[in-house]
């Protein structure tokens, strides 16, 4: 009996330290794509307020013709 559950603590202790393996991978994977998102969001804005420049810029010459 004794024997069965030190190989059943062994067995648990193996698979927590896999699952905390796991968890460490997908925390990381959640800060490249957390930082990956913010990169892209940033090149949005910039281009949103480009574009919104050149609008304006595009209706004050038709303004001016």
């Amino acid at each position: 009996m004794k024997e069965q559950l030190t190989k059943r603590l062994e067995s648990l202790k193996n698979e927590y330290q896999k699952g905390q393996e796991r968890l460490q991978t997908l925390e990381s994977e959640v800060t490249t794509v957390r930082s990956a998102m913010l990169r892209i969001s940033g090149a949005i804005q910039v281009l949103e307020e480009e574009l919104g420049i050149q609008d304006k810029e595009a209706g004050a010459h038709s303004i001016q013709q």
